[in-house]
């Protein structure tokens, strides 16, 4: 079996930040804003396949104003995270998933498929050079960001030839600021995410460039989040902002919509899905409208909605607003399934609690 270092050329930089800038950027990382010191670049060719993999100094592109992607949008994405171990050591949460979601979303933007072993290469040898950038601090983890972007230099609308694939990672503090804290959602009547037949299981950019409309209308109602309802009915509820949703129930059952091409399998959905039953709890998959979720909330039967995704790992919804008025979930706190499943999560990221899946890789 290979390892990172016969697959990526190790060239780090001479440069490295000193351990004092980095517990200075460290100490308020937020999301996305303090970078590591590497990152890992690897080139595709057509007839030549996927070349010149190296792990080198983070730095700016320099892309060709034609540069395919900045025309036609080829560009998908993956999140992931590197977590510091009780035990010592560090590991990755299920990168074998990003790995296969990554070359789905790839197949569906006409780009070429990242073999498994060499994605997994590149995780391996970003978290061993940045082993110190993931953080000690309960809460917090190193987050993972692999994408892949058209360079060919032709304005021609048809799949490039020349693509580029990078992994970068910085430090993250809670996704959402101030702990566990219930979030209000905007019930979104007007934008639609996806159809079927379109892209909506596929990680790519324009799914969220798509979103950003909505989020500021969510954001302009006094709400942390926009859910999803389906394209052609308007109805039916599928994902809140670029994360998956599920419902629980006054007996004891948990509901999250149902895959049906529109919604992005989420690793952590499906995390979840497996562990609530080893936790005693029903799940299904099936499908909710908003007014069934109104009616079930006013009566009772419903007691507790969640997010959840690779960011936020899990997230309460406490409140709904809608142009057709607004309603609480439950007393509009955290509700005790919500909290048992994610303290079940973060104490298997965390290394808290077996691994009975074999869902962390281990790295360095």
């Amino acid at each position: 079996m290979s390892t990172a270092t016969d697959l990526i050329a190790l060239q780090p930089t001479a440069t490295p930040r000193s351990a004092e800038e980095r517990a200075a950027l460290m100490a308020d990382p937020g999301f996305g804003r303090v970078h590591t010191d590497h990152m890992v670049a690897i080139r595709y060719t057509a007839g030549q396949g996927w070349h010149d993999a190296r792990l080198t100094a983070y730095e700016p592109l320099v892309l060709d104003p034609s540069a395919m992607v900045l025309h036609y949008g080829q560009a998908v994405f993956e999140g992931l995270k590197a977590y510091r171990q009780e035990g010592g050591g560090t590991a990755v949460f299920r990168p074998e998933e990003n790995a296969r979601r990554f070359n789905r979303s790839a197949a569906r933007l006409a780009m070429p498929e990242l073999p498994e072993e060499l994605f997994l290469a590149a995780v391996d040898a970003l978290v061993a050079a940045d082993g110190a950038w993931v953080p000690e601090v309960e809460g917090q983890s190193l987050y993972l960001r692999p994408f892949m972007v058209a360079t060919e230099a032709a304005v021609g609308m048809r799949p490039a030839d020349e693509y580029l694939f990078l992994l970068i990672a910085f430090p993250v503090a809670p996704f959402f600021p101030g702990g566990v804290r219930p979030l209000t959602v905007w019930l979104s009547e007007e934008y639609v995410r996806a159809a079927v037949g379109g892209t909506g299981e596929a990680k790519c950019a324009g799914n969220y460039a798509g979103s950003l409309l909505a989020q500021r209308e969510a954001a302009s109602q006094g709400c942390d989040q926009v859910v999803w309802l389906d394209a052609v009915e308007r109805r039916w509820v599928e994902e809140m902002g670029g994360m998956n949703l599920f419902f629980v129930f006054a007996d004891g059952r948990l509901l999250t919509p149902a895959l049906t091409g529109t919604l992005l399998p989420g690793i952590v959905r499906d995390s979840l899905l497996q562990i609530a039953p080893e936790l005693g709890l029903r799940v299904e998959e099936g499908r909710i409208a908003k007014e069934e979720w109104r009616a079930a909330c006013a009566s009772g039967e419903l007691v507790e909605v969640f997010a959840c995704g690779t960011a936020a790992v899990i997230a309460p919804v406490g409140a709904v607003r809608s142009a057709q008025g607004d309603w609480t979930v439950g007393d509009g706190q955290p509700g005790p399934t919500t909290l048992r499943l994610r303290a079940a999560l973060l104490d298997l990221q965390y290394g808290r609690a077996a691994d009975p899946h074999g869902w962390m890789r281990p790295v360095g």
